[in-house]
């Protein structure tokens, strides 16, 4: 499935992808699926891409049900040659060998202090939480008349060395080009 149908699911007013306001698995099934996709979608520099045959990994901290509906949603499947590892991170690991980060909701410095070793390091940073695009967050899932939708910080990826393409930003609710 495309990032393009991920998000046109989400903009329908039926189906899985607009989360139940009493069911947020529904949400969290989104947002995995997101994650997953937006790998299809990123160019890491060269010297920080996955090696052949080596796994693209995306690192989850806070936010174990999206974990376990990513590990689901990625059994058997591969981006570009590469497998995908979900790893569970506690706040204090090393980010070595991670190309995701997904940080579940967390709040002002809470979010600062975990996006803070990621800055200006090529991991694509994906959060859930309020203000997390001026705390230095690449990607940022918002929910907005009750669906899923993600804005992009271009500043924050083009500090990390990331490549997004024009297909993620045009599906994108909001793109910000300058840093805040």
């Amino acid at each position: 499935m495309t990032l393009a149908a991920v998000f046109a699911i989400a903009w329908q007013p039926t189906g899985f992808a607009q989360p139940d306001r009493h069911d947020p698995s529904s949400e969290t099934r989104l947002k995995a699926a997101f994650l997953y996709k937006f790998a299809s979608y990123v160019e890491w520099p060269p010297q920080n891409a996955p090696g052949p045959g080596a796994p693209l990994v995306i690192g989850v901290m806070d936010a174990d049900a999206l974990m376990r509906e990513l590990s689901e949603i990625t059994v058997g499947r591969s981006i570009d040659d590469h497998p995908i590892e979900v790893r569970r991170l506690d706040p204090s690991e090393p980010l070595a060998g991670v190309q995701i980060l997904f940080i579940g909701n967390r709040r002002g410095s809470q979010l600062d202090t975990q996006l803070l070793p990621t800055r200006r390091q090529p991991i694509l940073t994906v959060t859930e939480s309020r203000g997390a695009i001026s705390n230095g967050s690449i990607i940022n899932f918002t929910v907005e008349r009750d669906r899923v939708r993600f804005e992009v910080s271009l500043a924050a990826a083009e500090a990390s060395r990331l490549k997004l393409s024009s297909r993620l930003l045009s599906v994108a609710s909001r793109v910000h080009r300058k840093a805040k």
